[in-house]
């Protein structure tokens, strides 16, 4: 059995990673490729439940490290209950947010540095890559505007509120911007950048053009 594909989608909160996740999934099933869609955090029981403490306001004065090994709790959890048995079987495996995101949010934003976030990723990933990022990167101003006015219109529906992060200054998010953007450039291999205040569609068609080459690339590699 062949190895399926891995892939992520990043990007700031309001980037469109949720509705390109999706649209890329009916795009793989349309050509007959198996699919699992997973996201962090969540994506597991137990994952839901470290989701609800992450991204709840209520959740004040989690200290930075708390946060990080909450994070890498609920990846771990991931990685042995939905991502490697999909793989293992074949099949392509998107999710919303990975490891990219805790070095971004909790190494630039938080302050605590890439270094620790790849260590921890080594030890309890173990060392689990994606075989392509796609990372989304509308600028900074149109990306905070759109998730917080999403998380407001959530919390008025359901009245459960995810806007913990979305509590953050300005500053928080141009370090989480600029480490996004170093990982980029770190590993261009990996990562492709989509940059722009692009259309649905237009940010779309960069999504599939990328994919298409990843699986052209790993066919002929088998």
């Amino acid at each position: 059995m062949v190895r399926g594909l891995f892939i992520t989608l990043e990007g700031l909160d309001g980037s469109g990673k949720t509705t390109q996740i999706k649209r890329l999934a009916a795009w793989m099933q349309r050509r007959a490729l198996p699919v699992t869609m997973t996201r962090q955090p969540g994506g597991t029981p137990l994952g839901d439940r470290i989701r609800e403490i992450l991204l709840d306001p209520v959740s004040t004065g989690v200290a930075p490290l708390t946060e990080m090994t909450l994070m890498f709790a609920d990846r771990a959890q991931c990685i042995a209950q939905v991502i490697r048995p999909a793989l293992e079987t074949g099949q392509c495996v998107l999710c919303d947010r990975f490891t990219d995101s805790t070095e971004a949010y909790q190494g630039g934003g938080r302050e605590l540095g890439s270094e620790v976030v790849l260590d921890l990723h080594r030890l309890v990933c173990g060392n689990l890559q994606p075989d392509l990022t796609l990372l989304l990167l509308p600028s900074l101003e149109v990306s905070l505007g759109r998730a917080r006015s999403r998380n407001r219109r959530v919390a008025e529906k359901t009245g459960q509120d995810e806007g913990r992060f979305e509590q953050e200054q300005d500053a928080f998010y141009r370090r989480v911007w600029q480490k996004y953007r170093e990982i980029a450039a770190r590993e261009p291999e990996r990562v492709v950048p989509i940059e722009g205040n692009l259309s649905v569609d237009e940010v779309h068609e960069q999504i599939v053009e990328a994919v298409a080459e990843k699986l052209l690339a790993m066919a002929g590699n088998q």
